[in-house]
């Protein structure tokens, strides 16, 4: 009997699985559960969801909302979706037309590409970057082009890009420029000022703006969100993807959305139809519930963060980082070179083997991981008690 992997039939991948790896923030996840380190790597909260949300999804299972909702979205749901976007941004949105409703962000970027992506365009991707997108647009075919994010001179100052740069990426093969913004892994929130200079680069090419917005609420030190689909001319070329996760402290109910002009979602709408058929209903249901939460939720959520924050970034600055100060998201780029170590992922195995700490190797970011040798990564979204102990551990490193 053949043993499996003998080699009677050689296995084989395809040319697009070949060309990315396996998620490491998913890795550094595992890695901490073996180790038993204090988990800062992974974007996950380890407190309560609003209690509010948990009682909504109970009563919805207990009213049955059990089987498939429409494919794109439970009708109420795509309704709250559309109240909410008209209350934050001053723009009516059709949720007959324009919103698919998709198992999570990701499913809702991948389902967006897959549709409006052809082999052989270009997608535009600012680095670093989270890291589903490369992979995302190599999947559709698509040749992804990197621009640079730079990182501040200061620790409490702005990633910025070259203007010129982000021109020179832009060419008759542009389909798509990828904005997450607030953005991970920087924290940098892109102002209005840079999302025009990148509108009018969308207009000249005719190109679509593909935006990340699930960390919308989660601003500091009076950031704006500024909506990349408000800023003129761009209405009719923005996919607008979100989440339940991240504001609503729910990153396990993969309930996204995809927002668009009425053409591109009927594109979104198939494929994300044969992708994954439909998002939880009874979670649709209590969405509803989340997307109806009053300001002052968003307004404590962002003021809780802060504090999180601040207790992290002066105990990683004390223990050795050079960390820069996030505007936004929930996360703190470091630069690791005070500490002596090859590169990140000798740094991260450190960290999370003797000292007790996951973070993500900054290599992870970039589509040339020699730009992230010296960086890495921590979460902060996470209860008080969890930051100081991973402090305590911290504190080894200056010993």
């Amino acid at each position: 009997m053949a043993i499996y992997g003998e080699g009677i039939l050689a296995p084989r991948v395809s040319k697009k699985a070949a060309q990315f790896t396996e998620s490491v923030i998913r890795d550094m996840t595992r890695q901490a559960l073996l180790h038993g380190a204090v988990n800062l790597a992974q974007g996950f909260p380890d407190f309560s969801a609003p209690e509010v949300l948990k009682q909504a999804a109970r009563q919805a299972i207990a009213d049955d909302v059990n089987q498939y909702a429409i494919t794109w979205g439970a009708k109420n749901f795509r309704q709250a979706l559309a109240d909410k976007f008209s209350r934050q941004f001053g723009i009516a949105i059709d949720p007959e037309r324009e919103i698919t409703v998709c198992c999570g962000s990701t499913e809702a970027m991948i389902a967006t590409q897959l549709a409006l992506v052809d082999p052989g365009d270009e997608v535009i991707i600012f680095e670093p970057f989270y890291e589903n997108y490369g992979p995302d647009a190599i999947l559709s075919g698509a040749t992804p082009r990197y621009v640079t994010l730079y990182a501040p001179e200061e620790e409490n100052g702005e990633w910025r890009f070259d203007i010129d740069e982000l021109r020179a990426a832009f060419n008759n093969k542009t389909r798509a420029i990828l904005l997450n913004t607030p953005h991970n892994p920087t924290g940098k929130v892109f102002t209005r000022a840079e999302l025009e200079q990148i509108r009018d680069l969308c207009v000249e090419f005719d190109a679509l703006a593909i935006t990340d917005e699930i960390y919308e609420h989660i601003l500091y030190d009076n950031a704006e969100h500024v909506a990349p689909v408000t800023i003129e001319g761009m209405r009719e070329r923005t996919v607008t993807i979100n989440s339940l996760s991240k504001s609503y402290s729910v990153t396990g109910w993969r309930v996204g959305w995809a927002i668009a002009p009425p053409a591109l979602t009927a594109a979104i709408r198939k494929v994300h139809d044969f992708l994954t058929v439909g998002a939880a209903a009874p979670l649709q249901a209590a969405g509803a519930t989340a997307l109806a939460l009053p300001k002052a939720y968003y307004r404590n959520l962002a003021l809780e963060y802060g504090e999180r924050r601040d207790l992290l970034l002066a105990a990683v600055r004390k223990a050795g980082f050079t960390a820069y100060k996030p505007q936004g998201a929930y996360y703190i780029m470091t630069d690791i070179r005070a500490f002596g170590f090859a590169n990140d992922r000798a740094f991260a195995e450190h960290l999370v083997r003797e000292v007790g700490v996951a973070t993500v190797p900054g290599s992870s970011f970039y589509s040339d991981p020699a730009r992230g040798a010296q960086q890495v990564r921590f979460a902060f979204c996470k209860r008080a008690e969890t930051l100081e102990k991973a402090i305590a551990k911290l504190a080894a490193l200056r010993q």
